[in-house]
């Protein structure tokens, strides 16, 4: 994928803050981002997204202009028309083109993104799991996330968020790889970004014990058989001296 550079303009959006209670230090329980926005002139694309907590509620497809829901169970509780996204990116194009003759054109700082690849649960060979690849710092927010399974380039099972905004007007993204654990497989996820020199590749396979040689079972036997006979022996000596301790007392009568 061949990346040009790109300028970008900040995000437009309405964040509520709920917390039961006021005061000087104010910590929240939720946050809420109603339509962060953002635009940029590489490929002339934007964004347009509804977050709670950090994680995607909703975005609307530019192309389709239509609302797209992150779970579709979430449109049975609430509606959005997505004019209302179209119309923000149209404001935030015509703001970037004023910004971009204002500047002579400069081009954004590229950040250098983080990347982190875990399981969703604990693995279990054989039974089915999702492996997460999390990018992080992302700025500009164009990039390109790739799964590889064994070096080869997998597409069935594989699903990824919007970009997610952060306060330091960067952005995260995650992607998802839906996978049955085996023993001869492994997976790397692969970033794009003009904040990388190459393409980054992050490694990830199943941590299966080591089998224990003979010489271990040997040992480990040899200790279990060990630790049995003295418990047999002690266990005897403890009968024994208790009989005895019993018919002593018996033969015992008045003075």
């Amino acid at each position: 994928m061949i990346l040009n550079r790109a300028l970008i303009l900040g995000t437009l959006a309405l964040t509520t803050v709920m917390n039961p209670c006021g005061g000087d230090n104010i910590v929240a329980d939720h946050v809420a981002s109603y339509g962060a926005t953002f635009y940029q002139s590489y490929g002339l694309s934007g964004q347009y997204i509804m977050e709670f907590d950090g994680d995607e509620e909703l975005y609307v497809d530019l192309e389709k202009k239509e609302t797209v829901w992150q779970l579709p169970i979430f449109s049975e509780f609430r509606s959005f028309d997505p004019q209302g996204g179209l119309r923000n990116v149209a404001t935030e194009k015509h703001n970037l083109d004023i910004i971009m003759k204002r500047s002579n054109y400069t081009a954004a700082t590229n950040e250098v993104p983080e990347v982190t690849v875990f399981p969703k649960s604990p693995v279990t060979l054989g039974q089915p799991n999702t492996l997460i690849c999390h990018v992080d710092n992302i700025f500009p927010p164009v990039i390109k996330i790739t799964w590889l399974s064994n070096g080869r380039p997998v597409t069935d099972g594989v699903s990824e968020t919007s970009f997610l905004s952060k306060d330091d007007d960067s952005f995260l993204k995650i992607s998802y790889l839906t996978f049955l654990p085996s023993a001869d497989d492994i997976y790397d996820c692969q970033v794009e970004h003009w904040g990388l020199d190459q393409p980054l590749l992050k490694h990830w396979e199943p941590e299966i014990p080591a089998p224990m040689s003979e010489l271990t079972e040997t040992v480990v036997c040899a200790l279990g058989l060990a630790v049995g006979l003295v418990g047999i022996v002690v266990g005897t000596i403890l009968i024994i001296q208790g009989l005895r301790s019993g018919g002593t007392s018996t033969r015992q009568g008045p003075l």
